[in-house]
């Protein structure tokens, strides 16, 4: 079994890439805006949330992306310490999402701390529905995990074969399989997560 969220490209390649930008903090630590720049193109394009991207979804530029993120920089500030914390995510992209005013989407954190089948469900749930799932990766010891340690990147497909689960990872416009046991067990204490995007209930 295997399934994709449709993807957007800029430019020859999959969402977003990091290493456009000029502003020096962005460049080394923008990982996690780039991801919200993607989510709020992705939801515009695909989901219809018009308030969350302002430019035409259906004519992406690599201009216009940076542009973007300049927007997106006070929200999600690459810091000393990087981000972190999945709260501090979901503080710093719900406040770009409220101040756009939009109440159709709320952001909800799976620690890395859950267990493996947890995150497995949780996966299959937001690709069936689909939404791409941005995903903090800290320390990891798995060297088939270093170009992912300390790094936010996003989730677009599951494959499941012969009970194991791969997940479809994007960063830097490229896309790339991993075995999502490998990727969820990093063997440190301190972990990451993954951000979860759910439809609220608006009442009539």
């Amino acid at each position: 079994m295997e399934k994709e969220v449709e993807y957007f490209e800029i430019g020859g390649g999959l969402g977003g890439n990091q290493d456009w930008f000029c502003d020096r903090w962005m460049y080394l630590g923008g990982c996690a805006a780039v991801t919200a720049c993607d989510v709020s193109i992705y939801l515009k394009k695909y989901k219809g949330v018009k308030e969350l991207y302002p430019n035409d979804e259906n004519a992406l530029s690599k201009e216009d992306y940076i542009a973007f993120s300049k927007v997106m920089k006070p929200y999600l500030r690459p810091r000393f310490t990087g981000i972190d914390k999945l709260e501090i995510y979901i503080d710093g992209y719900g406040k770009y999402i409220k101040d756009r005013g939009c109440d159709e989407i709320q952001l909800l954190g799976l620690s890395g701390e859950e267990s493996l089948e947890t995150a497995k469900r949780a996966v299959i749930e937001q690709i069936d529905g689909g939404y791409p799932i941005p995903n903090l990766t800290l320390r990891h010891k798995n060297a088939q995990m270093q170009d992912y340690v300390w790094h936010w990147y996003l989730i677009i497909g599951y494959r499941i074969e012969d009970g194991k689960m791969s997940v479809k990872v994007v960063t830097y416009g490229k896309s790339q399989w991993l075995d999502f046991e490998i990727l969820w067990n990093t063997g440190f204490r301190k972990k990451g997560g993954l951000i979860l995007l759910r439809e609220k209930e608006l009442s009539s």
